[in-house]
């Protein structure tokens, strides 16, 4: 399986519904909490030089927020994705 990471807030609706997609997949991930730890933050605009969560990472490539998650998905490409390794 792949390595998912997902860098997010508990108060982003994005967030949420993110993890919902991937939890429909069937597939863990991990959730860093960037609320709980300004140093994610941090490490998480220098990895996809983006502020906005959720960043989502797979085999750590950054694929974008969640707008970029239902278009890889809907594109039919998310699932070969997830289970590379």
């Amino acid at each position: 399986m792949a390595k998912i990471e997902i860098y997010s807030s508990m108060s982003c609706p994005f967030c949420v519904m993110a993890k919902q997609l991937l939890d429909r997949k069937g597939v863990d991930y991990t959730e860093i909490r960037v609320d709980l730890d300004p140093t994610k933050r941090q490490e998480m605009m220098k990895k996809s030089r983006q502020r906005t969560v959720p960043q989502i990472f797979i085999n750590d490539e950054s694929i974008g927020g969640y707008t970029d998650l239902v278009a890889i998905n809907n594109s039919q490409r998310l699932d070969s994705l997830l289970v590379q390794s």
